[in-house]
């Protein structure tokens, strides 16, 4: 196959040379050198005109000219999506994918949450349970599970890493009483 010359490639985006073409308004002497479209059903077949016709030509053109309200809006509609299909953005759209729907709810309901509220304590009753949930730890944690998150929130608090940032100053000494706490509790 035999390569395009770089003159082939370029013509069709050439302008044309206003000597080459005559205006096509009714006796206009100068040279054609602006496209106006012929039709809205052929919008890449143009007339050419002088700067002046043009303007005149594009001012009175309509593109919706001889469409009814509703071809108007229909057109204006499938304009938002730049002509391409498109569906309802949301929910499901037919029964059956309804009901998978709610059965996948049902079958998944608390496991990214806490579960129902009534399954939580209220509040911790002892210094332990307070201390612990101060750590974010079970009542059942070990000296070795309860120092290594004393570390890591330690770590996470302290006003080095955190910019001298308040709040996190106050955390860090609750977890410090915490952790005290246990350690003077249980350790």
């Amino acid at each position: 196959m035999a390569r395009a010359t770089p003159n082939a490639i370029q013509e069709p985006f050439r302008r044309p040379d206003p000597d080459a073409r005559c205006c096509e308004f009714l006796g206009c002497p100068d040279g054609g050198i602006y496209p106006a479209p012929q039709a809205r059903d052929r919008l890449n077949d143009y007339y050419w005109f002088c700067l002046e016709h043009v303007r005149a030509y594009n001012a009175a053109w309509n593109y919706y000219a001889g469409m009814s309200e509703a071809e108007v809006e229909h057109h204006r509609r499938k304009d938002t999506v730049w002509q391409r299909p498109s569906w309802p953005f949301g929910g499901p759209s037919s029964k059956h994918e309804r009901r998978i729907e709610d059965a996948l709810r049902k079958e998944f309901t608390g496991v990214f949450d806490d579960g129902p509220r009534s399954c939580r304590p209220t509040k911790p009753r002892s210094e332990q349970e307070q201390a612990l949930a101060v750590l974010d730890l079970d009542v059942g944690a070990d000296a070795v599970q309860i120092k290594a998150r004393y570390i890591k929130l330690v770590k996470q608090l302290h006003p080095d890493a955190n910019g001298g940032n308040p709040e996190a100053e106050e955390r860090l000494k609750t977890v410090n009483l915490a952790y005290t706490t246990l350690k003077n509790g249980s350790l």
